[in-house]
């Protein structure tokens, strides 16, 4: 492609960063480990941080701290990520879904009340596209109803919800550091919590179970979901540059806006006045007049001109597994549906010039 769907921003920072771990010879379980914690809970406002393999280990070890047991329901939301389901079924738990907002495209949580059983445990909101959910009315759903409540802020480091930091909005929070988010360590992941036992627990069972640093003691089950000192040292050097990162993507999201609010036949995602943006990818849905194939017909278009672009996100329960499986099918979440099947990210990230946002924005036009 040759304006690219994301791309990460690394400099000479990051570069010497790791040259400096190699040199070291610490590579794993070094010192590098809690300054990229540490970094990331001062930023976010939070006592710890719990630096893991990816996001979705994190949110895997939020299920198993709090013990979901086989038959055990976390709501949560459909359009996202896999992960932000998978990781209740490690647990042999079932992920229930909530309808979404048909123009924030983040979980409905007025619905979401209705959707609590006896079997409910936990809720797990998704802050969709770096826009936090409405995590006062989740946390007061939450405490009416004893439940244990999580974020999943993957996409979302920076972003706000009155004033607050994402990350720093319930009992714990996790980030996912792949190559197209807003800082990248290559892979990894991030438990942020305020909750001191929560932390210490994640940490054990991120190092097989270790409560000490006696390498064959283990206290319980645990998995090799450590973070190394390279990932680390990457993390670090972004964290200091993310005031940076996170404007140049601000510009380029703002660009895309400027060129794309008089367009009637696309819907851009509705920001709430209480949220502050952290721009993950930049999403266009086409009017519900188009048909559903136009979607395609589109990215494959954009892609022949050498326009990176994909549908974002498939809905989770019509995926095969989910469906033959747990038993969903179409026409169950409506708004989630219309709205998967005509989304459309378009090339995002920090290193985007304005003229190739003029580019894609007078390719869209038009296709549209």
């Amino acid at each position: 492609m040759r304006i690219e769907l994301s791309s990460p921003d690394i400099t000479d920072t990051e570069r010497n960063a790791v040259l400096e771990v190699l040199s070291s010879g610490r590579l794993s379980l070094g010192p590098r480990v809690e300054e990229f914690e540490s970094a990331v809970a001062n930023y976010c406002g939070t006592r710890f941080a719990v630096a893991v393999s990816s996001g979705t280990s994190a949110l895997h070890l939020l299920m198993r701290a709090i013990a979901i047991q086989p038959g055990d329901e976390v709501i949560t939301t459909p359009f996202s990520f896999v992960a932000s389901s998978n990781c209740v079924l490690f647990e042999r738990g079932r992920p229930v879904f909530v309808d979404i907002e048909p123009d924030t495209w983040n979980i409905d949580v007025a619905q979401m009340g209705a959707a609590i059983s006896p079997r409910t445990r936990a809720l797990l909101p998704v802050h969709v596209f770096g826009q936090a959910a409405r995590m006062d009315e989740v946390r007061a759903l939450a405490t009416k109803h004893s439940l244990r409540y999580f974020e999943d802020s993957c996409e979302a480091l920076g972003g706000t919800y009155h004033g607050r930091r994402a990350g720093n909005l319930a009992e714990a929070g996790v980030f996912g550091f792949y190559p197209n988010k807003q800082i990248t360590t290559g892979e990894g992941g991030m438990i942020t919590t305020n909750d001191e036992p929560l932390a210490s627990l994640c940490r054990s069972m991120r190092n097989q179970g270790r409560d000490s640093m006696s390498w064959l003691a283990h206290e319980r089950l645990g998995y090799n979901y450590r973070l190394s000192d390279i990932n680390c040292a990457v993390g670090i050097a972004q964290m200091s540059r993310i005031d940076e990162i996170l404007a140049k993507r601000n510009r380029a999201a703002e660009w895309y806006r400027a060129r794309l609010s008089d367009e009637r036949r696309i819907q851009l995602q509705r920001i709430r006045p209480e949220c502050g943006m952290s721009w993950f990818v930049f999403v266009i849905k086409l009017s519900d007049d188009y048909r559903e194939d136009a979607r395609g017909r589109i990215i494959e278009q954009l892609r022949a001109a050498g326009i990176g672009c994909s549908n974002y996100f498939s809905p989770i329960h019509l995926q095969k597994f989910y469906r033959e499986e747990l038993g969903y099918r179409p026409g169950q979440f409506p708004v989630c549906e219309r709205v998967a099947a005509r989304t459309i990210a378009l090339p995002f990230h920090g290193l985007l010039t304005e003229s190739q946002v003029d580019e894609v924005c007078a390719t869209l036009r038009r296709l549209l």
